[in-house]
């Protein structure tokens, strides 16, 4: 069955959602200017800006970038920090038009990049060099609305994840199953279907570990040379042919003895994952749980996750068709779908920052004050369990995984943070070089015409806050205890 597709214009409501969803959240002009818009001319408004540059990170002690020169060892830690608290600056600071307000403009490439940072995972704790972690979003990056089989094959190359999962180690006379497994079970076709049956083999994860042989990395913590590279060496590669099982339909893999042998039998290997229906479906359910909802039943299966894998084969894996359905779709905009997942924790910060219009400064022409902005937003994703870089193993963070879901953001701890994170914006006490970042409430009020009509103040105010309406009893309190207490409505 093919999808039905959304073709009416956006209401407010829904272009918020779609904003929500597919960024870190929007200003309210964003979602004046997506508001009656139909989805299909919002999602080319979406990619329409998704591959500016960034500036690389700066050390404010130099001014000057640190990921391409020899590794310091005494700043390791600095740098991670940076490294970490640029990203969120990114997602805050999507570059915009000359003359344009910081977040005019959308951040689809970054929440993607979030996205595939949380399915092909690696960790600063476990890679202890910062420049393989700025590699390896920068990566990311390139690949966030391009080709995700194409992506595989650079990440499983990539330097920062031959040391995550022991690529470096893997040689003939001492295989390395960990990417191998992951590389299945985690990056592509997933170790079982819906109806619990298996995807592959443990035999399969040996074959593959056998293919991956003879890669390594150069550069790694290097004090003299700011070189980064990857190898290939025939004499640590299993020249002999690979058998796979009748799950991957008795692929056999003619072993290579040449230069281009890694090269050759890497392909024939992401080809043959790649050619499995499964894997088209098992990665758009993690699209799927990412942008729509957690829960996906047997109607969702069939009718969505289906037809989706189907354009995501047809065109030979690139990301752009896939988002583009996804956005579009009608089950994308059904109104149990608006409001029903909740905000992790950087979708919560960095959202309520965008919304309210609140960036950090600058950070070539201030670079202290620009990290020390950002260092209060890494602490508060890091107190609400969700710090970039650093996942709590290959799985990702466990609300996107386990059988809790989103729901698993909230709990005692993590809900106190959060208040104190809102409660911060409100009263000052988030403060950045001795000066009080919070929200310019007057700068607000002034936006609402008869803004003296405290209904009219209300109605306004909370009109794209929150994802779903709220009730007519919550508003009377808003007006009524909060807003004029003890005083009369006009």
């Amino acid at each position: 069955m093919p999808l039905l597709y959304n073709t009416a214009p956006l209401t407010a409501l829904q272009a918020a959602h779609l904003l929500r969803r597919s960024t870190f959240g929007p200003t309210q002009d964003l979602i004046n200017k997506f508001t009656n818009l139909t989805p299909s001319a919002a999602v080319a408004k979406l990619f329409a800006d998704n591959q500016a540059v960034f500036p690389p990170p700066l050390d404010p002690d130099t001014n000057a970038t640190f990921f391409n020169l020899p590794f310091n060892t005494d700043k390791q830690g600095k740098h991670n920090t940076y490294l970490k608290s640029w990203w969120l600056g990114n997602m805050i600071n999507k570059p915009g038009a000359p003359g344009s307000s910081p977040q005019e403009k959308v951040t689809l490439s970054e929440k993607m990049t979030l996205f595939l940072h949380n399915v092909l995972v690696t960790t600063a704790s476990s890679v202890t060099d910062n420049r393989y972690m700025y590699r390896y979003y920068s990566l990311l990056r390139t690949y966030a609305v391009g080709n995700y089989k194409n992506l595989v094959i650079a990440m499983t190359k990539e330097p920062a994840m031959l040391r995550f999962l022991n690529g470096n180690s893997n040689t003939k006379t001492k295989p390395n199953e960990n990417y191998a497994r992951e590389l299945q079970e985690l990056f592509t076709i997933g170790r079982v279907k819906p109806n619990g049956k298996l995807n592959y083999t443990e035999a399969d994860v040996k074959a593959a570990a056998r293919v991956l042989t003879g890669w390594d990395d150069t550069g790694f913590r290097s004090t003299t040379s700011s070189a980064i590279t990857t190898s290939f060496s025939v004499a640590n590669h299993d020249t002999t042919s690979k058998q796979f099982s009748s799950y991957y339909k008795n692929k056999l893999i003619v072993g290579r003895n040449t230069p281009t042998a890694g090269d050759d039998e890497l392909k024939d290997l992401i080809d043959m994952i790649f050619a499995q229906a499964e894997t088209a479906k098992n990665l758009c359910r993690e699209l799927y749980r990412w942008f729509v909802a957690a829960d996906i039943t047997t109607d969702v299966e069939t009718n969505i996750i289906t037809p989706l894998a189907s354009i995501f084969r047809n065109s030979n894996y690139e990301i752009k068709p896939v988002l583009t359905a996804i956005f579009t779709m009608q089950h994308f905009y059904d109104t149990k779908q608006i409001g029903a997942i909740i905000k992790s924790p950087i979708d919560l910060v960095i959202g309520t920052l965008r919304y309210f219009e609140m960036a950090p400064v600058d950070m070539s022409s201030q670079t202290t004050v620009y990290y020390d902005f950002l260092n209060y937003v890494l602490n508060r994703t890091r107190e609400q369990t969700q710090e970039v870089f650093m996942q709590p193993n290959v799985f990702g963070w466990a609300p996107y995984y386990d059988t809790a879901m989103y729901k698993m953001w909230i709990n005692a701890t993590t809900l106190s943070y959060r208040n104190k994170f809102t409660d911060d914006l409100i009263t000052g006490a988030f403060r950045v070089n001795g000066g009080a970042q919070q929200i310019d409430t007057i700068a607000w009020v002034d936006r609402v015409p008869n803004a003296s009509n405290p209904v009219t103040l209300i109605d306004a105010l909370t009109a794209t806050l929150f994802a779903v309406p709220i009730t007519q009893v919550q508003k009377d309190y808003l007006i009524d205890q909060i807003l004029i207490p003890g005083l009369p409505r006009l």
